[in-house]
Order: C-alpha cells, then sequence, then structure tokens
C-alpha cells in the first residue's frame, strides 16, 4: 500500500484526505436534515455518503491526472521557448521564472546562474516530445482514489452498528472530526509545525469550512 502512495508528495496526500474528510462530513451533515429520522434513514444515509465519496474520488483522480498532464505541457512549451531562443540571457530568464522562488533562498547568485546555464545546455541538448499518460499517473490517480474512498469509512461505521439514524449520524460526525484532528497531527511532522496546535487548527478550519458550504448547498 505504501508503493501506491509514494506517487503523491506528502503535502498532495493531505489534500486529498482533507478533500475526502470535509466533502464526507459536509454531505453526511447535510443529507442528514434530507433523510431525517425516518425508518431505513441510517441505510440511506451509509450508501449516500459511500457512494458521494466513490464518486468525487473517481472525480479527483481524473482531475489530478489532467493536472499533471497540464504541468508537463507547459514544461515543454518552456523547452521549446528556450531552443527557440538564440537570446542566452532569455533562455537563462525563463529558468530563473521557474526555479528562482525555489533557489534564491538556499544558493548563491554565482551558483544558481551557473546551474541555470547547465540547465539551458541540457534543455537544448535534449529532443522535444509531446507530453504522455505514465503508469505512475494512473498510480497516483488510484492513490486519490483510495484516499477519498478511504475517508469515508470512518462515517460510514456508526451507520452499520448504531440503529437510531440520529445517533449514528453524531457518531458518524464526532468520527470524522476525531479523523480530521489525526490528519493535522500526524501531517505537522513534516513541517515545524506543533502538531498539537497543527491538528486543532486544521480541525477549526475544516469545521468551518463544512458550516459555510453546507448553507451554501454544499
Amino acid at each position: 500500500m505504501s508503493s501506491l502512495f509514494e506517487h503523491l508528495a506528502p503535502g498532495e496526500r493531505l489534500g486529498e484526505l482533507l478533500f475526502g474528510l470535509i466533502m464526507t462530513l459536509t454531505f453526511t451533515l447535510g443529507a442528514g436534515m434530507v433523510f431525517g429520522t425516518a425508518e431505513g434513514a441510517s441505510t440511506s444515509l451509509l450508501l449516500a455518503t459511500i457512494g458521494c465519496n466513490v464518486a468525487w474520488g473517481v472525480i479527483d483522480g481524473v482531475l489530478l491526472v489532467l493536472g499533471r498532464m497540464f504541468d508537463r505541457g507547459r514544461l515543454v512549451r518552456l523547452g521549446h521557448a528556450i531552443t527557440g531562443t538564440t537570446d542566452e540571457q532569455r533562455a537563462l530568464d525563463i529558468v530563473a521564472g521557474e526555479l528562482d522562488d525555489t533557489l534564491v533562498p538556499i544558493t548563491s547568485e554565482e551558483r544558481r546562474i551557473a546551474l541555470y546555464r547547465d540547465v539551458v545546455s541540457r534543455v537544448r541538448g535534449s529532443p522535444r516530445g509531446q507530453p504522455s499518460l505514465t503508469w505512475a499517473d494512473a498510480g497516483a490517480a488510484l492513490a486519490v482514489f483510495c484516499l477519498v474512498f478511504f475517508a469515508s469509512l470512518p462515517a460510514a461505521l456508526p451507520y452499520l452498528v448504531i440503529r437510531d439514524p440520529w445517533l449514528a449520524l453524531r457518531a458518524s460526525n464526532a468520527l470524522l472530526i476525531g479523523v480530521l484532528f489525526w490528519v493535522g497531527y500526524r501531517w505537522a511532522s513534516y513541517t515545524s509545525f506543533n502538531p498539537l496546535r497543527f491538528g486543532l487548527a486544521l480541525t477549526s478550519v475544516a469545521i468551518v469550512m463544512v458550516l459555510i458550504a453546507i448553507p451554501l448547498g454544499g
């Protein structure tokens, strides 16, 4: 399973988990108002919750692949721009526009310019091709689907063991909030943030987004 998620950067994994959790929390709260406490409401909420995240898992996976194809196409266009100009400074400026934000804080100007000259040289010496899909893209899309789908599972569990729809909904919401905190706490280890504060902040922001989304039809 870990080899599947290696196709996504830590930030991407965090984003997809948050997307799935927020989507599920928004949906369960909104759907709870629709289904109410009528007989069979728990089953309806369970099926609707899982169906919602299956659909969004597929959609988000496709959007990820499209985004990667866009980025590759943009880089190919930049490559053509570099090879199509005889102005060395213009070529260096193109590379700088892509890399300065990352490299300026951690490199000297002399080293950076030397690196940019090397990049220009290698781009000019490499064949230009059209961007294409890869197996890594398929793996990333599958990873996105799994993250978004599995985010819905904690929300589904109470409906399997609690017959009262109102109690099941509240238990589902509590589990989702707990998972939101865990996600924030866990991913703080990739940053310099305090895990406890980051987990609480992330949970608070997610709840606020859900409360905004529901009245707007989310």
